[in-house]
């Protein structure tokens, strides 16, 4: 039996959080962002028990976090596109939550009871979210190191955190309820756990969500 540990990261504050804005790859952090970041370091042990390695989206505000953490930790980040979020409709990007069109679009993509299949326009739909969750917790596995830094985004994490409890029953309403009642905050961590048995399947297990330390 061997257990490595995962502890996903969703980026600090941006300007567009605090602005509610919705977001696409670009996106800075605020000054509280930074300060989220390297909190979050802090947290992590530096002798025994060290993360091994910090693999990152390649998203402006994901590069930033992990940077600062890197840096504190005197690591190199990695980066992997599977670990980028969501991609929202292009017509929504750059708009206030508020703006009723962006309101109404959100509702029946993230707010309502859906068919798993739903696409609106030329957004990355359920599906293709739950396949990417797949391939990611697919490549944990693979990896030889034991304690992973993955640096992340808030609607990929429930994402992957809900396919990881549920596989391949998880379904787009079910998605959209656990997502609605399990918010994550910026630089909130999901512990993961991953477990490798001789006689029995491999196991994940969540073991903390949103922590803040």
């Amino acid at each position: 039996m061997a257990t490595k540990l995962i502890y996903f990261v969703r980026h600090g504050e941006t300007e567009s959080n605090v602005k509610r804005i919705k977001q696409g790859p670009e996106g800075s952090l605020t000054e509280k962002g930074r300060e989220q970041a390297l909190a979050t370091a802090k947290r992590f042990p530096k002798h025994r028990g060290h993360p091994q390695i910090i693999i990152s989206s390649p998203y402006k505000r994901t590069k930033e976090t992990a940077e600062i953490i890197g840096k504190e930790l005197n690591m190199d980040v990695e980066y992997s596109d599977l670990l980028m979020e969501r991609k929202n409709p292009t017509e929504i990007i750059g708009h206030e939550v508020r703006e009723r069109e962006v309101r109404q679009i959100i509702d029946r993509l993230d707010k309502s009871f859906h068919n798993d299949n739903l696409r609106y326009a030329d957004e990355e739909n359920f599906v293709d979210l739950k396949e990417r969750a797949k391939k990611l917790l697919d490549y944990i596995a693979r990896r030889p190191e034991k304690r992973i830094i993955m640096i992340t985004h808030g609607v990929f994490l429930k994402m992957v955190v809900s396919y990881m409890l549920k596989g391949e029953k998880l379904t787009a309403s079910e998605y959209n309820k656990l997502s609605y009642f399990n918010p994550i905050n910026n630089t909130g961590m999901a512990i993961c756990s991953y477990t490798t048995h001789l006689f029995k399947k491999n196991e994940w297990k969540l073991i903390v969500w949103n922590d803040l330390g």
